[in-house]
């Protein structure tokens, strides 16, 4: 395999694919690659972790100095953790690894991108650490008052945030699951659809 752009797509669960990723990361190529090979390297795992299939197969080809650059759709895509992100782009350049995300505005190869990465990776970290502990207190309330999370009583209309419904568009965009936005918003998987589906005019 000869030097080359890695392209890195992720979602969290096989169940869910990369449709909203793929449009801007190839106009990104058509753009930007000028003539430099590349190659897709896919993943469906937890971005809390970094031992993936793909991820490792990346990672072997960085190791064996054949990236040149590398190029996701956004931070969260690559990892979740402040730390994680952190030692990735130290990584990147001690190997003289270019590195960007597109929807994030950031390049490596300036020094305001590089204090620009930094500075999202950690809010990335926060934004996650406040989603769980919003979830656990939730968790806590509702079972201290005896009632189920998540459910509600039949017959009424559950009341949705502005907050609520701006999270669950974000995470349709990235691929994730009703589950998953469930768990985040606090609602259940009906509630979800019902705002995702298309509103009829």
């Amino acid at each position: 395999m000869s030097r080359h752009i890695a392209i890195y797509v992720r979602v969290s669960t096989s169940r869910q694919d990369t449709r909203s990723q793929e449009p801007d990361l190839k106009r990104w190529i058509e753009a930007f690659a000028d003539g430099t090979p590349v190659v897709w390297y896919r993943d469906a795992f937890s971005g809390r972790t970094m031992d993936r299939p793909g991820w490792n197969r990346l990672q072997a080809a960085i190791d064996a100095g054949k990236v040149t650059k590398v190029v996701v759709w956004r931070l969260d895509r690559l990892g979740r953790t402040a730390a994680g992100l952190t030692a990735l782009f130290e990584e990147f350049q001690r190997r003289h690894v270019d590195f960007e995300s597109i929807r994030d505005k950031v390049d490596l190869s300036t020094a305001a991108g590089r204090l620009l990465a930094n500075v999202l990776a950690s809010v990335a970290a926060y934004e996650n650490e406040i989603r769980s502990d919003r979830i656990l207190a939730g968790q806590a309330a509702a079972k201290a008052a005896g009632k189920q999370w998540g459910g509600s009583e039949k017959g009424r209309r559950l009341k949705v945030t502005d907050e609520q419904v701006a999270t669950i568009r974000r995470m349709s965009e990235e691929g994730e699951s009703k589950a998953a936005m469930a768990r985040a918003t606090g609602l259940s998987r009906p509630t979800i659809y019902s705002l995702l589906a298309p509103q009829v005019t």
